[in-house]
């Protein structure tokens, strides 16, 4: 059988692999071997194209066509019209690709692995609350930053004119960085490069130039980013921005920039994000957000995650179930009378409020304390934790000793990769489930065809540059320049389709981002919502896709591509690259 490890430079410039090709979507689609997008989206062309000799020469009198133009008698525009056609062909090639590739679209509703992990050992299920049981609509965070804006006026004696922004619903993404000294928010990949187009100083982006300046190049030494729980402290200069609570600080920080500079305002910019965060903790802590929520529940908790299925199905299996969250026992209560219902509490055998994550998971000093159901805090020592009680504060190391829940039998959902899940697969040996509700968007933007097309030629254009390379002069090289140009504005293009200012949370360009960098580290799994739990049975185990590494060919056989769309009941996965 002809091999399927073909790279993508050779497949879309040899016809005859092509109709292969053809013969081999069909297969591929009926017989259940890895998707055809996941393949040609992995390029190898170190290791499955020796060089352009070889891809032409299996095509009838290329050989002696590469050898001429190679020669030294090759005239400048001979080289132009050779490459030109070698570009023309590969886009039509590509072209005739891009229905194969389309079949095999993401199903947003699928269960992700970084790690091997058998629900089968799974005894005990934890979560979290906030944006992991409960989803909030779009107005709360309209709700947090009109309020937090308010109080920078109102308590911080900022400018009246403050008053003019308005929240930005799609400005922001989650997982971003703030350098605290120069005002600027950016993105950061996985390794602690910026990236360029993504630097913003108030609602407006920083020239490329200007941040080469002053950062003397895209590089962040290790020294200067945030510390392990994304915070600004201890000499870091960078905050990042990890949980979906923060969208509206970011935006807040932004229009107060643009605010003082528009004005001609002087003004310390330690002092403004020191404010800024200050004002948006007040919003909590004060319990404004608590009891605006709470008096229009139906307005910013969305009804229809399933949380109530996934809650009951694990109790009719038999599952512990318990609760830690960092908000109130009333704001928490009134939330899950209305996802739930009144009787939630009979499904969690354990329930733990304003546990102060992720002091929570490292501090043995706080002990827990009993709430009744009015919030009356009793002073009893707790010899073990009953179900039916509500409880505050307490430590992890307590609540090990109590339970004796511990190690791989134990997993636990959480929205924050840092204050959720970070402690616990590090130091205790739990099991994690990443909530990242920002997910189904972007895989449904990964579906269309348009983003197919673009990625797809993409993809290929870069192979052509990898190769082409190698010709030196002059008139190659124009050629190869102006292919870089095109690959650059592709590459903006791309970017732009899942957000205009900084992209995909995902993806940096080609390399992952600090925050997908993150996730991959601390959670086992993650998914779009609580609720894609429903897809499988208690016995599934999760299998991460075995992707070559750089210096590895796609030799093996691998299993069947997750994410495809052709069993309703057990949704897949194939592996799609953002921007």
């Amino acid at each position: 059988m002809t091999s399927l490890s073909l790279s993508f430079s050779t497949l879309v410039k040899n016809k005859d692999c092509l109709q292969k090709l053809t013969v081999f979507c069909n297969a591929l689609h009926t017989q259940g071997f890895r998707s055809l997008r996941a393949r040609l989206w992995k390029r190898d062309f170190g290791a499955m194209s020796p060089g352009v000799g070889h891809v032409l020469g299996q095509q009838p009198g290329a050989k002696q066509f590469a050898a001429t133009m190679c020669t030294s008698s090759a005239s400048g525009q001979d080289m132009t019209n050779w490459l030109l056609s070698v570009y023309n062909d590969t886009k039509r090639q590509t072209e005739d690709l891009i229905p194969a590739i389309s079949r095999n679209s993401v199903n947003p509703d699928t269960i992700f692995a970084n790690n091997e992990m058998s629900l089968g050992d799974i005894e005990i299920y934890g979560f979290d609350y906030d944006y992991t049981l409960a989803f909030y609509s779009s107005h709360l965070h309209t709700l947090i930053f009109n309020i937090a804006r308010d109080i920078l006026i109102t308590e911080h004696r900022y400018p009246e004119g403050l008053r003019e922004y308005e929240y930005i619903p799609n400005f922001a993404v989650r997982g971003l960085h703030y350098d605290v000294q120069k005002a600027l928010l950016m993105k950061i990949d996985a390794f602690h490069y910026i990236q360029l187009g993504t630097v913003y100083r108030g609602l407006h982006p920083v020239p490329e130039q200007e941040v080469i300046a002053m950062y003397e190049g895209c590089h962040v030494p290790l020294e200067n980013m945030s510390d392990f729980y994304g915070k600004s402290s201890h000499g870091h200069t960078m905050k990042q921005f990890m949980d979906i609570f923060s969208l509206p600080e970011m935006t807040l920080l932004s229009c107060v920039n643009d605010f003082f500079m528009r004005h001609n305002i002087d003004y310390e910019p330690v002092h403004l994000y020191k404010d800024v965060k200050e004002a948006i903790g007040d919003v909590h802590i004060k319990g404004i957000l608590y009891r605006a929520v709470e008096a229009d529940i139906e307005k910013y908790i969305c009804y229809g995650e399933q949380s109530q299925a996934v809650l009951k199905k694990l109790f009719e299996h038999g599952k512990k179930m318990f609760l830690i969250t960092n908000s109130p026992f009333d704001f928490v209560d009134r939330g899950m009378n209305y996802i739930v219902g009144k009787d939630w509490r009979d499904l969690f055998d354990i329930v733990i409020v304003q546990a102060d994550k992720p002091g929570f998971f490292n501090d043995r000093r706080k002990p827990f304390r009993r709430v009744t159901d009015k919030g009356v805090l009793l002073w009893d020592r707790i010899h073990r934790l009953e179900k039916g009680q509500i409880y505050k504060q307490g430590n992890l190391y307590e609540f090990l000793r109590l339970t004796g829940w511990r190690g791989s039998k134990v997993l636990y959902f959480g929205d924050h990769i840092y204050s959720d899940l970070a402690d616990l697969t590090l130091k205790h040996g739990w099991r994690t489930g990443a909530i990242i509700p920002e997910l189904r968007k972007e895989i449904k933007i990964m579906n269309t065809e348009q983003y197919v097309h673009m990625m797809t030629w993409l993809q290929a254009l870069t192979g052509l540059i990898e190769d082409m390379q190698v010709h030196r002069d002059t008139a190659s090289q124009a050629v190869v320049q102006e292919w870089i140009k095109e690959r650059e504005t592709m590459r903006s293009q791309t970017k732009d389709i899942f957000n205009a200012q900084f992209g995909s949370l995902f993806r940096t360009y080609h390399n992952p981002t600090y925050f997908s960098r993150r996730l991959s580290r601390f959670a086992d799994i993650y998914m779009a919502s609580i609720s894609c739990l429903l897809n499988y049975d208690f016995q599934h185990t999760f299998f991460p896709r075995r992707t070559p590494l750089q210096h590895e060919s796609p030799f093996w056989p691998e299993q069947r591509p997750s994410g495809a769309r052709d069993t309703p009941s057990r949704p897949h996965r194939t592996q799609a690259s953002s921007e």
